[in-house]
C-alpha cells in the first residue's frame, strides 16, 4: 500500500534533517511492515546509487533479513529508550546474520560506515532512520549514534501526529495487540485473490494457527505474559511470511492466526509452515501451534469460494490440533479428495451452535 502523502512529506523531511546533522551522504526512512514481514523503503536522500530511488514504488527487505527490528525491541527496548547503533564497512564477515545484509550494503553503495536508529511509537518498533557516509569519511562514533537516537525520537513524534490521520483505518484491518491484520483484512484479501484464482489459475494458500498454551499462561502467569506469548508468535509467523513474497500474517482473534499466500506454490508454504511450529517449539512460553495448510495447488479438488479454503484449512489445523502434531497437517495430501481433512470440510454443515467458526457473510 502507498504511504500517504502527508507521511511521505514527514519522512523525507526527517531524512533530509538527519543527513546533515549527522554530516552524512545518504540517508532513508523505512517502516515495517508486520503483517507482510518486511522492512519497506518509504524515502531516500542525498547521494543516491543506480539502484535507489528517491521515492520508491516498492523497496522492501523481507524483516529475516534484519531481525534486530522484529526481535530486539521486543524484549530489550519496550518501555526504555531504543538505542542506535554503528556498522562499518570494514566489519568481519563473520557476524550476525542482521550484521552481515548491513555490511554488504555499505560495501555494494562504496559507503564506509552506517549509524541505524529505531524509530519507537508507542512502545513498538514502527521502523527505522538510516544515515550513511562514504568510504573514505570519518566513520561513525558513539556520540552519532546518540545523536541519531534524539533524531529519530524527533521522528516518531511527527509521525504520530500524521498516523492519527490513519487512526480508522488502523482500527478497520489491523489487530492492535500485534500488529498483525485482522479478519476484516483477510476476508478482504481473501476474496480478491480467490477471483485472481478463478480467472488466471494462480495458487492461494491459506496457513490456519491455533496457539497451543494460551490459557494456561493467562491462569498461572497472567494475561500481561500471555499477551506477550501473543505477541512474540505474531512477530514469529511475520518472519515466517516474510519468505514469502505478498503474504498477509494476520490475527483472526483469541488464539488463532492466518497466514496468506498468493502465488508461492504449495510446497514453499508448506515449508514456512513447518519453520513456523518449529520456532513457536521453541518459545519460552506456550506450547507450540498447531498448523493446518489448505492451497489450490494440492489435490483438493475444485475451489469456487473464500469459505471453502477457510473450511479445509480450519480443518486441517482441527486434525493437528487434535493429534497433538508437531508438524502442519495440509489439506488433501492424504489421499487427494478421500483426505480425512478434505471429507471433514466437505461434509454437510452443522447446526450452527455447533460450527467451530462461523464465516458471517459468505455464501457456500
Amino acid at each position: 500500500m502507498a504511504a500517504e502523502p502527508d507521511l511521505l512529506g514527514g519522512v523525507s523531511a526527517a531524512a533530509e534533517g538527519a543527513l546533515r546533522a549527522l554530516r552524512g551522504s545518504f540517508a532513508a526512512v523505512s517502516v515495517w511492515e508486520r503483517e507482510r514481514g518486511r522492512l519497506r523503503v518509504l524515502v531516500n536522500a542525498g547521494e543516491l546509487d543506480e539502484d535507489e530511488e528517491r521515492l520508491p514504488a516498492d523497496e522492501s527487505y523481507p524483516v529475516h533479513n534484519f531481525p534486530e527490528i522484529a526481535e530486539f525491541l521486543h524484549e530489550e527496548w519496550v518501555g526504555g529508550r531504543p538505542h542506535a547503533w554503528v556498522e562499518r564497512a570494514d566489519g568481519p564477515d563473520e557476524c550476525a546474520a542482521y550484521a552481515a545484509h548491513r555490511i554488504a550494503a555499505l560495501r555494494r553503495h562504496r559507503r564506509g560506515s552506517c549509524v541505524i536508529a529505531p524509530i519507537v511509537l508507542h512502545g513498538r518498533a514502527w521502523g527505522e532512520l538510516y544515515v550513511a557516509r562514504p568510504a573514505g569519511a570519518p566513520v561513525f562514533d558513539r556520540k552519532d549514534a546518540d545523536f541519531a537516537t534524539v533524531l529519530a525520537a524527533v521522528t516518531a513524534a511527527g509521525i504520530v501526529q500524521t498516523e492519527r490521520l490513519e487512526e480508522v483505518r488502523r482500527l478497520a484491518y489491523t489487530d492492535p495487540l500485534t500488529g498483525l491484520g485482522n479478519r476484516r483484512a483477510v476476508d478482504a484479501r481473501l476474496d480478491e485473490a480467490m477471483e485472481r484464482h478463478l480467472a488466471e489459475g494462480v495458487v492461494v494458500s491459506l496457513v490456519v494457527c491455533d496457539l497451543n498454551g494460551l490459557k494456561r499462561v493467562n491462569d498461572t502467569l497472567g494475561h500481561a505474559q500471555g499477551d506477550r506469548l501473543l505477541e512474540r508468535f505474531g512477530s514469529l509467523l511475520s518472519l515466517c511470511g516474510a519468505r514469502l513474497p505478498g503474504a498477509l500474517a494476520a490475527r483472526l482473534g483469541g488464539d488463532e492466526f492466518c497466514l496468506l499466500t498468493v502465488g508461492p506454490p504449495a510446497d514453499e508454504v508448506v515449508r514456512a509452515a513447518e519453520e513456523l511450529c518449529l520456532a513457536a517449539g521453541r518459545l519460552e512460553l506456550g506450547e507450540g501451534v498447531a498448523c493446518g495448510v489448505a492451497s489450490t495447488g494440492d489435490p483438493i479438488g475444485e475451489v469456487r469460494t473464500a469459505r471453502r479454503l477457510f473450511r479445509l484449512a480450519d480443518a486441517a489445523q482441527y486434525r493437528a490440533k487434535a493429534a497433538g502434531a508437531r508438524k502442519p497437517v495440509v489439506a488433501g495430501r492424504d489421499g487427494g479428495l478421500a483426505d480425512p481433512v478434505v471429507r471433514l470440510a466437505d461434509r454437510p454443515p452443522r447446526p450452527p451452535a455447533a460450527e467451530r467458526r462461523r464465516f458471517r457473510g459468505r455464501r457456500a
